[in-house]
């Protein structure tokens, strides 16, 4: 069974694989971004919302985590997003940080 950090990191390695990203997810699992106004719940609306982030920023990845709480079912990170949305044509640059809760081997 996966802990809280081995979820994370492998969110992080296939962001940009939506349908791998989104079955980490239990049906229960909710993803939040509230600077964007998103929440889902479950593999397919996550990996339906990853789908969506994609299209505006093909190049999202989000790289360089730094872990400040670490425990089996909870990991607390930051990470950095630096890439082109191509509505725009301009660099997105951000600093994000984030909670996962890992339960039974999901987020």
């Amino acid at each position: 069974m996966k802990t809280a950090n081995q979820l994370l990191q492998a969110y992080l390695d296939n962001v940009q694989s939506p349908e791998v990203a989104g079955e980490l997810f239990a049906t229960d699992g909710v993803l939040e971004l509230p600077w964007v106004k998103a929440r889902v719940q479950g593999p397919q609306e996550v990996s339906r919302l990853i789908t969506g982030i994609l299209k505006k920023i093909p190049d999202f990845r989000l790289v360089n985590p730094t872990v400040w709480i670490d425990t089996p079912e909870r990991v607390f990170a930051e990470y950095h997003l630096e890439a082109l949305v191509v509505d725009t044509g301009k660099v997105y640059k951000q600093t994000y940080a984030g909670l996962l809760i890992a339960e039974n081997g999901k987020c």
